[in-house]
């Protein structure tokens, strides 16, 4: 009876070894590949227009014409600030003249004062009337000169070398002072103007020097210009919830034009990151976590880890493992604590 009590005791069942694929840590910078597709906008554009009201008669340029500094871009009809310029100068004369009266009466009287043959009141009554006449006569020559100002200003010149992108107004309209007549650009002043998510500032944003992009333009990856990013609006636009970012570019090509469609690509890199395959996550309550595998014990643990954010087919940790530690990259959903694992081949 032993000897077939013996043959039925079966062995005890030896650990499960699992088969898992593997990765060492090793945190490197990590280049900022993202890319964002914007537009070519004037960095300096003025809307220029008349400081009169009146009508227009005239228009000299169109859209896309270039312009000098100084030139005539339109004119109003003048007729009526020419009418006010004279009236202005007719006022002038007169009051020259009451002033020139006035002057030597104060003359006369003064002089009748020092022999005795005037009265002080009458001599003070002559001088009111001279400082009067002083004051008319410098009101009459300031409108004078204010009707000269206003008959040029019925004439729109460009204020710089640049070239028109809009107009506003077309000859035989009405226009009030302000109305813009005509929109211009200065064409070797470029910005690359983008919409970019609010998830974007989260990679490097802790860089205080301003950020160095590389501009494509989209039908042409071949021409290429390198900016600065000037300017971060700190309102997101209501309707896209993006924000716009502006990016001065140095030497930007003629192909560049206005209005052309161009992808911006940041020029940095992180400070070093963790990345590993999508593949590599575990939920562990609904905390993101990884599997470690114990070089010496040739098991696993799950450790927690902190994500920084998600992409297509991997993700970027923030915090929760260091260098050297290995992870396991395939394989996680069969796992358990104190696991034990074998490594696929080729892994080290």
């Amino acid at each position: 009876m032993l000897p077939l009590a013996a043959c039925n005791d079966t062995a005890p069942n030896a650990p499960e070894v699992r088969a898992v694929r593997t990765v060492v840590i090793d945190p490197k910078p990590l280049d900022d590949d993202r890319r964002s597709v914007g537009e070519i906008k004037p960095r300096y554009e003025s809307e220029l227009g008349f400081r009169v009201a009146g009508k227009m008669v005239a228009r000299s340029v169109d859209v896309g014409a270039a312009v000098r500094k100084g030139d005539v871009l339109a004119r109003l009809e003048e007729q009526d600030y020419h009418n006010k310029l004279k009236s202005a100068e007719a006022d002038l004369a007169a009051a020259e003249a009451v002033l020139v009266e006035a002057q030597s009466t104060e003359e006369r009287q003064r002089q009748l004062l020092t022999t005795g043959t005037t009265t002080r009141a009458l001599y003070d009554s002559a001088l009111k009337n001279f400082r009067s006449a002083e004051a008319r006569r410098d009101q009459a020559l300031t409108s004078v000169e204010l009707a000269r100002d206003q008959l040029a200003y019925t004439e729109l010149h460009a204020e710089f070398d640049g070239v028109v992108t809009a107009v506003g107004a077309e000859a035989g309209q009405v226009v009030n002072s302000g109305h813009m007549i005509v929109r211009v650009a200065r064409p070797s002043d470029k910005d690359a103007v983008f919409a970019v998510a609010e998830a974007a500032f989260r990679l490097g944003s802790e860089r205080r020097e301003p950020s160095r992009v590389v501009v494509l333009l989209l039908s042409n990856a071949a021409v290429t210009a390198e900016g600065v990013v000037r300017e971060i609006s700190p309102i997101a636009d209501p309707a896209t919830r993006t924000y716009q970012v502006k990016v001065t570019l140095a030497d930007a090509p003629e192909q560049m034009r206005f209005g052309g469609s161009v992808v911006g690509r940041i020029k940095a890199s992180t400070t070093p990151v963790v990345v590993l395959p999508g593949s590599a996550l575990f939920d562990k309550n609904g905390t993101p976590a990884v599997w470690i595998v114990d070089p010496v014990g040739q098991s696993v643990q799950l450790k927690t880890v902190s994500v920084e954010r998600y992409e297509t087919d991997r993700v970027i940790l923030k915090e929760g493992l260091n260098k050297g530690d290995i992870v396991v990259t395939a394989g996680v959903s069969r796992l358990r604590d104190g696991q034990k694992v074998r490594l696929a081949g080729g892994d080290a």
